[in-house]
């Protein structure tokens, strides 16, 4: 296993991998909290999307995603602050119609590219120097404005409502959450794939939940987590030669069920039954 450990691409893969799993449990913290869950999936397909489209035209795929990604959430934020659809209504609506985009896209290429399957599926195993500056320049900007705004993060998370009505613009700051978990899904596209990254989001804030009462202690255990789960499953996926997408998520699951049998809310109820 140490020996592994001595390869460029390894070592760039754990940065990659423990720069994502910091950074979607940070996300995932407030997901969680506002009831978001579905988002992470519409965002992701949508994201998706974008990066067909870009490999399609010779466009850069990244910055495609970024758009297709905030169009997504932006939409989605609109349609429910109007009040004309509730909001998983309109996730689903635009999940469907971004993924039938993304098969139209692939579609329409005249050759096999592996590249655009590596978004789907993930392959953190692959990432670049470049891609690695990208994903370290998105995480320190994702990671900034969540620090910068935590507060009200935190309380529109629980009340949006209580929020606006004691003066915090909580119209803005619900769109720039969505905008951080857009970013947050695109960041993450190449290392566990579109179709994992909205688990990567709820898995550890999930399982952390389990384990805490405490809003900050919640934060760090989710972190913790995610980190330890990324950076775990891209050594397993070295070591046994597995894709890397499933092996992360399937670690995060593994933790989540042993937070939940081990967790001191469920005893407590047990307690209270009995």
């Amino acid at each position: 296993m140490l020996d592994l450990l001595a390869y460029d691409f390894i070592q760039r893969s754990l940065l990659a991998a423990a720069l994502v799993g910091a950074l979607c449990s940070t996300i995932g913290v407030f997901v969680v909290l506002r009831g978001l869950a579905f988002m992470g999936a519409g965002t992701a397909h949508a994201a998706f999307a974008g990066v067909a489209l870009g490999y399609l035209m010779g466009w850069p795929p990244l910055l495609m995603a970024i758009l297709f990604g905030l169009a997504t959430v932006w939409i989605t934020g609109w349609v429910e602050e109007k009040g004309r659809m509730k909001l998983d209504v309109s996730i689903g609506i635009l999940y469907t119609a971004t993924m039938a985009l993304a098969i139209l896209f692939i579609g329409l290429m005249k050759t096999y590219n592996a590249e655009v399957y590596g978004y789907l599926f993930g392959n953190v195993l692959a990432v670049t120097s470049e891609e690695l500056r990208t994903i370290a320049g998105l995480s320190i900007v994702v990671i900034g404005a969540i620090v910068l705004f935590s507060k009200e993060l935190y309380f529109i998370a629980f009340d949006q409502e209580m929020a606006e009505a004691s003066g915090v613009p909580a119209r803005r700051i619900f769109f720039l959450l969505l905008t951080l978990v857009a970013l947050t899904v695109v960041i993450s596209l190449k290392t566990v794939g579109a179709i994992l990254v909205f688990a990567m989001i709820l898995i550890p804030a999930s399982t952390a939940y389990q384990l805490t009462h405490s809003l900050s202690t919640l934060t760090w255990y989710s972190v913790l987590i995610g980190i330890t789960c990324s950076v775990g499953g891209v050594l397993i996926s070295s070591y046994w030669d597995i894709p890397s997408g499933p092996a992360i998520e399937l670690l995060a699951t593994l933790f989540f069920f042993i937070a939940v049998l081990l967790s001191p809310k469920r005893q407590r109820r047990t307690l209270a039954s009995s």
